[in-house]
């Protein structure tokens, strides 16, 4: 357990056993340590997708070693059309989520317009605990970056809003930007 007495997101995983689903819905985020991948990414088009690179390493590891031991993990994104300049940036690196073993999707907002939606990004652990990912309005961690809540009903909104949208969502592989 962190100092602070909360999770960190590697300890959420590992203690998860089936399955770990993150539902993205922002055009933009703006999280300090991607802002230089981004910027270049901006100005060349291209993105580093050396996994050593950046944070790249410690992620793929996490994923590669749940997948390992059974948990499927699954990732969906909203996303308005036409897309953002992050939103291009960020399915040009998910190759590398993918490769790792994540099974990633993507959905045009105008087919999520029936879909009751929390408030915010999630996690959804083992279908028993929710960490919502909290960002101010310019896309960066909010103070505190994590609420979690273990209530039925909000994990039950969650994972339906999940299962919704994953349905109704394009693989990785056929989504163009």
């Amino acid at each position: 357990m962190s100092q602070s007495g909360v999770p960190s997101f590697a300890e959420l995983l590992a203690g998860t056993r089936r399955s770990a689903v993150h539902l993205e819905m922002r055009d933009a985020y703006g999280v300090g340590d991607e802002a230089e991948e981004f910027e270049q990414f901006k100005q060349t088009g291209h993105v580093d997708l050396d996994p050593t690179a950046q944070w790249w390493p410690g992620w793929l590891g996490m994923v590669r070693e749940a997948v390992g031991r059974g948990v499927v993990m699954r990732r969906a994104r909203i996303v308005s059309e036409p897309v953002t300049d992050y939103i291009r940036w960020e399915h040009a690196a998910t190759p590398l989520n993918v490769e790792a073993g994540e099974l990633v999707r993507w959905l045009p907002r105008r087919r999520a317009v029936d879909i009751a939606l929390p408030g915010a990004d999630f996690w959804l652990f083992d279908d028993r605990l929710v960490q919502f990912n909290i960002f101010t309005g310019d896309g960066d961690w909010a103070d505190p970056p994590k609420e979690f809540s273990e209530d039925p009903a909000v994990v039950k909104l969650c994972s339906d809003a999940f299962e919704a949208v994953w349905e109704r969502a394009v693989d990785h592989e056929q989504y163009t930007v």
